[in-house]
């Protein structure tokens, strides 16, 4: 199990990387021994959820602390999310001198049930501590906005209202009534329409690490407040960055524990089915973060490199993909000497540049930019200039030496290789809207990163790959993929029909406002009894997919303005949903049904809590 989950946790651990380079450089390293214990069922259990307690008067807070989490903690860190040394600790039921022992998938669910009390605590202190905190200091000093204060905790809110009050309940409901309900894949699949939460939060965290660093410098209330509570019994002598992480590492936790929950299962076992469904779920939530992360991490390049050009506004592009950096000579037959030069190479140019002698700003001026279409590379042989090489585009051409032998064939893989790509890419395609005899085609054959389609690429090397619905027809002469019918439903595809059957509140509101995108001007609204913390929005009463879900838990819901009583309105850490009910009194039913499931209320019976018409 440990082999498998290396390659799933290693963009966690590439976050880890990207929040270490930010660090304060020479900042001093915390203790962090107390990471594991608050995971660990037989170690010290972390505090409930209760305020934190105020350091000792005679306590100095230092100031000099560091502000960002210790390499030598992220090194830890990414050591035993990669070999899943964080589990090996912590396995109930294993202590010497029990008498009994449990079944294996039990003892599964009795972890999974202690370290997410550790998870809901940690949770209660970032957004109940930290946060709040933050929060009254900035609206009493005036020192910071709370609109910062907001971005760094981006939906934390919302992320640990739904684990306090549904998730740990539950599960803790589910091992007191083991006997008669041994299972937990229902409860796990109940996680899936809030697993988005976190590809928000995963997607915030760079900002959050930066928004966090920038004001603790800058602000001396701001730093006071986070050190005070760092420094409290509550915070285990761990940072706010510290705390701040755990939500980034909890998914793939929840899959290491579920896929070995699932193994452990008799063959016969209830719980089979539901477990493996559940599973699956959570597989692809944490391939969704995981995709974040690596996008993440690739701007977190892109934008070192731009600011050590000087950010030139025609090559920032967030498209671009850094294959390869590093110093080089040119060769100029006007001057015996080589001249020192440094090059760039991206996915779709190559920027060859001169270091400046004075670098105040940009440590380089980029002097000419290569487009890889059409370039060409080769080796040269000159024996007054070994390791040299040409590259000759549309724009110039560069005769460079390289440091050494190896230096020069890596340069020209790479180049090659980029230079292939970009070929093979534009044959693909350019097939693509060719028509049988290559007349050209007016059908669009743009690849979405959301569709369900998947062909096998020439120029990606036959692999599979995300397509939009064209061009999967074209590369593979199929009109519905071969599995559609048996694939499993994404979170969106719950159809409305049977949501309105079975629904605690549905009809059709306005959607009011640019947050809806191109849905339209108004949409057929859902909150299943099935699901019944979840807002579903359909373009049609008929369609079978939602093109928008929201989940409402911890979400505050405000109705009727002067100017149109029939408004109402979500909003929860930025996010702001604004809706238009027909009559006054189909608002009022609407407010009540998104306040209860805001509140995590669901329904007992079949009948409990039915709003709809």
């Amino acid at each position: 199990m440990e082999g498998e989950s290396k390659e799933k946790l290693a963009s966690v651990s590439s976050l880890v990387t990207v929040f270490e380079n930010s660090r304060t450089p020479g900042a001093a390293s915390r203790v962090c021994k107390l990471e594991i214990e608050h995971h660990c069922p037989g170690g010290r259990a972390p505090p409930p959820a209760e305020p934190w307690k105020e350091p000792n008067h005679g306590e100095t807070l230092q100031r000099s602390e560091p502000r960002m989490v210790s390499r030598r903690y992220l090194s830890s860190l990414k050591n035993k999310l990669s070999s899943g040394a964080w589990r090996k600790s912590c396995q109930p039921g294993t202590h010497a001198g029990l008498g009994t022992q449990e079944p294996e998938e039990k003892r599964i669910v009795q972890e999974l049930l202690e370290t997410e009390k550790a998870y809901v605590a940690r949770l209660h202190l970032l957004d109940q501590v930290f946060f709040q905190e933050l929060l009254r200091e900035a609206r009493a000093s005036k020192a910071f906005p709370e609109d910062v204060v907001r971005l760094i905790f981006s939906n934390i809110s919302s992320i640990y209202q739904f684990h306090a009050q549904f998730f740990l309940p539950e599960l803790q409901r589910r091992l007191d009534d083991w006997t008669a309900t041994p299972r937990i894949g229902d409860v796990i699949q109940k996680l899936a329409p809030f697993l988005k939460m976190y590809s928000e939060y995963v997607k915030n965290f760079e900002r959050a690490a930066e928004l966090l660093a920038s004001w603790t410098d800058k602000s001396a209330p701001f730093q006071e407040v986070i050190t005070r509570i760092q420094s409290s019994e509550a915070s285990g002598s761990l940072t706010l960055q510290h705390h701040m992480l755990e939500p980034v590492q909890r998914i793939p936790r929840y899959e290491l524990l579920l896929k070995e929950y699932v193994q452990k299962l008799p063959a016969q076992a209830p719980d089979r089915a539901d477990a493996q469904k559940a599973l699956d779920m959570i597989f692809l939530a944490a391939q969704h973060s995981n995709a974040a992360i690596t996008e993440m991490e690739r701007l977190q390049d892109l934008w070192d490199v731009y600011q050590r050009l000087g950010l030139e506004d025609d090559i920032v592009d967030p498209s671009n993909t850094l294959l390869r950096e590093g110093p080089v000579l040119k060769i100029s037959f006007r001057r015996s000497d080589p001249m020192e030069r440094y090059l760039f190479l991206f996915n779709n140019m190559l920027l060859y540049c001169i270091p400046k002698v004075i670098q105040v700003g940009a440590q380089f001026q980029v002097r000419t930019r290569i487009d890889v279409a059409g370039m060409k590379v080769r080796e040269l042989t000159d024996a007054e200039f070994p390791h040299s090489f040409l590259v000759s585009g549309k724009q110039r051409t560069l005769e460079l030496q390289a440091r050494s032998q190896e230096e020069m064939i890596s340069w020209i893989q790479a180049c090659q290789a980029a230079i292939d790509q970009i070929e093979k890419r534009n044959e693909t395609f350019k097939a693509a809207v060719q028509g049988p005899e290559g007349d050209t085609q007016e059908q669009e054959v743009v690849c979405a990163k959301c569709s369900d389609y998947r062909a096998e690429l020439k120029y990606d090397g036959n692999r599979p790959n995300r397509v939009c619905f064209h061009c999967y027809t074209f590369l593979t002469g199929n009109v519905l993929p071969e599995d559609k019918e048996d694939k499993k439903r994404g979170i969106l595809e719950k159809g409305s029909t049977t949501g309105s059957q079975q629904s605690i509140m549905c009809g059709f509101l306005q959607l009011v406002g640019d947050k809806w995108g191109k849905s339209g001007p108004r949409g057929w609204c859902v909150i299943p009894r099935d699901d019944p913390l979840v807002l579903y929005v359909y373009a049609a009463p008929q369609d079978m997919r939602a093109h928008t879900s929201v989940p409402l838990l911890g979400y505050q819901v405000t109705s009727g303005t002067q100017a149109d009583p029939r408004v109402f309105q979500l909003q929860q850490s930025g996010q702001l949903y604004t809706f238009k009910a027909e009559t006054e009194l189909l608002r009022d039913r609407w407010v009540k049904a998104m306040e209860r499931a805001a509140s995590g209320w669901s329904p007992r019976g079949p009948s409990d809590g039915d709003l709809s018409d």
